[in-house]
C-alpha cells in the first residue's frame, strides 16, 4: 500500500487490530502498525497519541451519539428507557462493524491495561448519560442510577451480542436485557 492511499485512520485502525490479534498487544509496536498500515509512524501519531488509543479511537462520536439520543427521546421517556432508546439507536454502529468489534474486544478481553482503559470510556459515558438527563429535567440521584445501569445493562448486553453475533443485532440484545432489568428492579 502506498501512504497516499485514502482513509490512513482506518488503515491504521485495521493494522493494529489484525497485528495485535497475530502477536499480541504487548508485543506489537507503533513502527509496526504504521508499516503494515503501509504508513510512517509519523502519521500513525498525527491520528493517536499512543498505540492503545487505536482501540478506543470512536469513544467520542459514541458520546455524543448517546448524549443526543437521551435528549432526542421522548419527553415522557422515564430516565432508564431514554437511555435505552439512546443505546438501541448507538447499536448499528456496532453491527455494522461486527468483525472488528469482536478483534477489538478479544484484544482488551486479555489485557489489564486496555481493560482498565475500557472501564473508563465506560465511566465517560456514563457520566455524560446522566449530565444529559439532567439537561432533560432528571434530578438526582435517578440522573446517575439510570445512567449506571443503563451502562450496566450494556456491558451485559455487549457480552451477550458477542457470543450470538451471527443471528440477533445488539438492539435485540440491548431491549432484552432493559426487560430483564426491569423485572429484577419490579421486585416480587
Amino acid at each position: 500500500m502506498s501512504r497516499w492511499e485514502p482513509d490512513a485512520r482506518g488503515r491504521l485502525e485495521a493494522a493494529a487490530l489484525d497485528l495485535y490479534g497475530e502477536h499480541g498487544y504487548d508485543n506489537t509496536t507503533v513502527a509496526e502498525i504504521a508499516e503494515r498500515a503501509g504508513l510512517t509512524e509519523r502519521t500513525y501519531f498525527r491520528h493517536f497519541a499512543d498505540k492503545r488509543e487505536v482501540l478506543f479511537a470512536g469513544a467520542g462520536d459514541l458520546q455524543d451519539q448517546l448524549v443526543t439520543g437521551v435528549l432526542d427521546a421522548p419527553e415522557s421517556a422515564p430516565p432508564i428507557d431514554a437511555v435505552a432508546l439512546a443505546l438501541q439507536a448507538a447499536a448499528p454502529r456496532f453491527d455494522q462493524r461486527s468483525v472488528q468489534v469482536a478483534q477489538r474486544h478479544a484484544v482488551i478481553s486479555v489485557n489489564p491495561e486496555l481493560q482498565e482503559r475500557e472501564l473508563i470510556k465506560l465511566a465517560w459515558l456514563a457520566a455524560a448519560l446522566a449530565d444529559a438527563l439532567r439537561r432533560r429535567g432528571v434530578r438526582e440521584p435517578a440522573a446517575s442510577l439510570a445512567a449506571e445501569a443503563g451502562i450496566a445493562v450494556f456491558k451485559i448486553a455487549f457480552e451477550r451480542w458477542l457470543t450470538e453475533r451471527s443471528r440477533r443485532g445488539l438492539a435485540a440484545c440491548i431491549r432484552d436485557c432493559f426487560g430483564e432489568l426491569k423485572l429484577v428492579t419490579a421486585g416480587g
